[in-house]
Formats: structure tokens, sequence, C-alpha cells
């Protein structure tokens, strides 16, 4: 299981509103087990006719395909990016400019090895969230593809770093977590510097996330 390759939104729809601040009213039930290549919430901003900057509730792809993909059978699934190598990426480096956005989420799992040879290893998962329970914000890119057969789909990625103390016995990588106080920094791709988003590409203070061992029963998506 890949780094952050699963997560949960279980809070009622309106809390989330509360914290994202998005137009939308969408009502959406809550999802225990998350995975790849399913359709997954977002929130990114775009400026009106009148210039102003309001955030959106859209629903994407979770697994990035960059513009220049042809071939979307062919083209590996990439669930999230690694935050020191963004820039340097051809497959990221417009989304990073243009196209950042938020994951929501109230936790996500992680599995822990126990020892064994790699294909012996023992996992243990773990459910990692806020101590209050809170919404969690998740930085990540979006793109748009039009691919040859004149389909159209928007996916999407989100970004880790490297853990925190509290969290690097159980995994070495985190999901960059962005606070309300900077969302306006990270989804304004307009009037904010592309610098001054990368400057919250950090991780999390320890004290900020906690977690729980869980069943083994998260392994299956169903």
């Amino acid at each position: 299981m890949g780094m952050c390759g699963r997560y949960a939104l279980t809070l009622p729809p309106e809390a989330m509103r509360a914290v994202f601040g998005y137009v939308e009213h969408p009502n959406f039930p809550p999802r225990f087990n998350i995975a790849p290549t399913q359709p997954v919430p977002i929130v990114r901003a775009e400026r009106n006719g009148e210039g102003a900057v309001l955030r959106h509730f859209v629903l994407v792809r979770w697994g990035f395909l960059p513009g220049f993909v042809r071939d979307v059978k062919k083209f590996p699934l990439i669930i999230n990016a690694r935050a020191e190598t963004l820039a340097e990426k051809p497959s990221f480096r417009n989304a990073i400019r243009r196209r950042r956005c938020l994951f929501m989420m109230d936790g996500y799992y992680e599995w822990q090895r126990m020892g064994g040879s790699s294909r012996q290893a023992v996992t243990q998962p773990y459910l990692i969230r806020r101590p209050d329970y809170g919404p969690m914000a998740v930085a990540g890119m979006w793109e748009h593809l039009a691919t040859p057969d004149g389909s159209e789909i928007e996916t999407a990625c989100l970004i880790t770093t490297q853990a925190n103390n509290a969290l690097a016995h159980i995994h070495e990588r985190m999901p960059v977590m962005v606070e309300p106080r900077d969302f306006d920094v990270w989804l304004d791709v307009d009037e904010r510097s592309t610098g001054d988003a990368m400057q919250l590409l950090h991780p999390a203070p320890d004290d900020a996330l906690e977690y729980l061992p869980i069943s083994s029963k998260v392994n299956k998506v169903g």
C-alpha cells in the first residue's frame, strides 16, 4: 500500500462546507475507505465575472493525469506527488502554478511494516486524524485532460512531505496539511505566487495529528 493510499470523509456535509467555504451545498454520504481511481471531492478557487475569488466543490478522479497524456490506460497511477521534487517534474510544473486544490478528509490510513522480509512482512494499519476529529485539508493539484477520443476527464493527486517526529515510525511520508488561515495562499493561483504556496509544503506540527491502530479490514476497499 502506497503512502496515504486510502482516506476517510465521514463528517456531515455542512461541517465540511463551514471549514472549506465553497459556494455549493453538496450532500454526500460518509465514506470510510476512499481509494485511488474513485471520484473524490476537491476544493479549488476560480474568479467570477466581477473578479471575486470563489471556492468550488468539484468531483474528480483520484489519480493525476498530466495534460500531455495520450493513452490513459498506459499511464501510471499518480495518487500523490512529493513536495520536494514538484518544481522539477514536467508532469506537475503547470499544475503547481495554475491548478492547486485541497483534498477534504477527516482521517487517512497508513500501514506500518512490522518486520520480516518484504514478502512476509506483517503490516499494522493506523487511522491518522486530528485530536478533535475535525476536518483536514490536504494540499493537492488537479488537471484537465482532453483525450484523443474526445472525452474529457479531471483528475487530482495529493502532495506529501517527510513525516513529522510523531508519525515517522509508522511511515516516512505524510500528506501536506494546509490550515484554514492558509487556504487562500494555496488556492488563489492568480494573486499568490507559486513561491508563497510552496512555503506551505512542510510537515505538520508533532501535536497536529494522532494515530490509532485499526483492523486490517481496511485493506479491502469494499
